[in-house]
């Protein structure tokens, strides 16, 4: 089967999961085969051996593939045709549109399977934080929930990172406030994130720029930066729809899920007032073409995205 999907956090956190149902050991050397697509590339035979040897300790065999994209899709098409052995082979790839051949040969083949590995829903955040949490039986204030709820999310393995770090923080039978919170994930670029879509959605082009020289610096890609904006504008634009229809902008925002922290409140207002329902219909399909330029046309990604937002900035401000 194929994994995939834009949350690569959680493509490797399902692969593992996976992988453990077969060899609770994912190091095991005699049951687990652990291939870069690189090097099926260089040498095709090589899923074919790995999926036909016995394992010398008895029990099915697990392959694991990484690093796969469409250039392997033909390949896997041979392999999935007429497979060697009973092993499990676990592949997985990057965000693979609809449209990918990788994606429609495992859908398609009676022994495949692809999964989709997307961001957390605001729901499922909050079960992995609360989970984490009771695991260690750490209580947190309501504030804390809020701005961990916020600013984790995107990439599931950051997210678990984070929050093992708050509870090294908190230690086991602790509790945790705001500020603890935000000395803990203080270099996350998810913070750097809301302040550069904070920026350009109230038309604020130097603090924008501050912002995504920060996030930048921080390895962020400059995909993940405009589907950040894309959030934004459309958690805004669901606000909108609510306000236009006559609800009172803070009653529109109490009703906001995940809450707005609160700390955001204001700025969320004053967004409200600068942006009308259809212009920000207008301006999610330009942050949609950005996102597929970067993807497609071979341009500086970093140069559309500065562009796609320094765009929405402007028409902010204006």
């Amino acid at each position: 089967m194929v994994l995939f999907g834009p949350d690569a956090g959680l493509v490797r956190e399902r692969a593992a999961a996976l992988g453990q149902t077969i060899s609770p050991d994912l190091h095991d050397a005699f049951r687990v085969a652990d291939l870069a697509g690189a090097a099926l590339a260089a040498d095709p035979a090589r899923l074919y051996d790995e999926a036909a040897q016995i394992s010398l300790m008895g029990g099915r065999r697990l392959v694991r593939v990484r690093d796969v994209g469409d250039a392997q899709a033909a390949l896997f098409a041979r392999f999935l045709a007429d497979p060697p052995g009973d092993g499990l082979v676990v592949v997985e790839a990057g965000d693979l549109p609809s449209r990918s051949s990788l994606r429609r040969i495992f859908e398609d083949a009676p022994r495949g399977a692809a999964i989709g590995c997307y961001p957390d829903t605001p729901r499922e955040l909050a079960a992995v934080i609360d989970e984490t949490l009771a695991e260690h039986r750490i209580a947190a204030s309501r504030d804390a929930v809020e701005f961990l709820t916020a600013h984790l999310g995107g990439d599931r393995m950051l997210t678990r990172a984070e929050l093992e770090k708050l509870t090294l923080y908190a230690g086991d039978g602790g509790r945790v406030e705001l500020d603890d919170v935000r000395q803990s994930i203080a270099d996350s670029a998810g913070i750097s994130l809301d302040d550069a879509n904070m920026a350009a959605a109230e038309g604020d082009a130097a603090a924008l720029d501050r912002a995504l020289a920060r996030v930048f610096q921080e390895g962020e890609a400059a995909v993940s930066v405009v589907r950040a904006a894309l959030r934004h504008l459309q958690r805004l634009h669901a606000l909108s729809v609510r306000v236009a229809a006559g609800e009172p902008p803070d009653m529109a925002m109490r009703a906001a899920r995940p809450p707005i922290f609160f700390k955001q409140q204001d700025s969320f207002r004053r967004q409200l007032r600068r942006w009308s329902e259809p212009r920000l219909r207008r301006h999610l399909s330009a942050l949609a073409d950005a996102e597929m330029r970067i993807k497609t046309t071979g341009m500086p990604a970093e140069t559309t995205c500065r562009a796609a937002l320094f765009e929405l900035a402007a028409a902010a401000k204006n």
